[in-house]
């Protein structure tokens, strides 16, 4: 337990928080170009093909980001917007692509959760 005459010296110092999402650079998403859109496998015990694409962001930093929902339209050159959230089951992939923003289509057909794949109500 440190004296009071140490404590005027040096104080308390508060805990570094890392952070999970460091290519957002403490931004909520970034703007960033596809370079290669591709599948992958998951960690044991699962077994699919996941869908990510490498993205070059915008502040110059390359991420691999998971692309959700079923179904997609992107390819190389495709504008995409990031944000953070890991895949539990794919090593290396910290961030997610946000579907219905710029040129990624929202899921098709999407009944509920509609807003986080950017699905509109449908019309009866």
């Amino acid at each position: 337990m440190p004296t009071i005459q140490q404590l005027v010296r040096k104080g308390r110092t508060p805990k570094v928080v890392k952070t999970k999402a460091p290519a957002l650079k403490a931004n909520p998403q970034q703007r960033g170009v596809c370079t290669r859109v591709y599948t992958t496998t998951p960690r044991k015990p699962n077994s699919a093909l996941r869908k990510v694409a490498r993205v070059k962001l915008s502040n110059g930093q390359e991420v691999t980001a998971y692309i959700p929902g079923e179904g997609h339209n992107l390819q190389e050159h495709s504008m995409v917007l990031v944000r953070g959230g890991r895949v539990k089951d794919l090593p290396g992939v910290r961030y997610k692509i946000v579907r219905g923003a710029l040129d990624t289509q929202a899921v098709k057909n999407r009944k509920q959760a509609r807003s986080r794949y950017g699905a509109k109500m449908e019309k009866k």
